[in-house]
């Protein structure tokens, strides 16, 4: 991708593998890694000035979403309009939409957050949990009703990849 809305800070600029795809209409700041197979919907911001950014391989980050200063893992979803401040998402986790993830979070791999959820400061989310409300309360997946693996399935199977390819006006 090479457009305006792409920029350098500091010296660093944008690096974006060949096989994702990010739309013309996000925004791309500094030191920002996106990898193969990603996709990056519009009026997503990706500010890495304080910090890197970094998004995962096979990871999707959702229409209007901010990652400031923030990692994704692999497999991630985050949902539309989440805001993730100088925090890390583990491998396969769903982030929910309009969800807030607050500074020095730590979400573990394989976690569903809920929408609207907001994680406070220095909060560490263990692996395999199930995060909801305002402020977070995180539950052990094996505790709930939900049937994770299903959810995990439905968003990992590379259905993002393939609807992104499909979107050749906004990529």
């Amino acid at each position: 991708m090479v457009d305006s809305r792409d920029y350098e800070f500091e010296g660093d600029r944008p690096d974006v593998d060949p096989d994702a795809r990010v739309s013309r209409e996000a925004t791309l700041v500094g030191d920002v890694r996106v990898g193969a197979d990603a996709s990056v919907w519009p009026g997503v911001v990706l500010r890495g000035d304080v910090a890197p950014v970094e998004v995962g391989r096979e990871s999707h980050v959702g229409d209007n979403a901010v990652l400031h200063a923030s990692t994704v893992g692999d497999r991630v979803m985050v949902g539309h309009g989440a805001i993730l401040n100088e925090s890390a998402v583990g491998d396969g986790s769903l982030v929910g939409f309009n969800t807030t993830i607050n500074a020095d979070v730590t979400v573990g791999d394989r976690c569903i957050v809920a929408s609207g959820t907001v994680v406070p400061e220095a909060y560490d989310i263990p692996a395999r949990s199930f995060v909801r409300g305002v402020p977070a309360t995180a539950t052990p997946l094996a505790e709930t009703s939900i049937d994770a693996d299903a959810i995990f399935e439905e968003y990992s199977t590379g259905g993002y990849t393939d609807l992104a390819a499909r979107h050749t006006d906004l990529f």
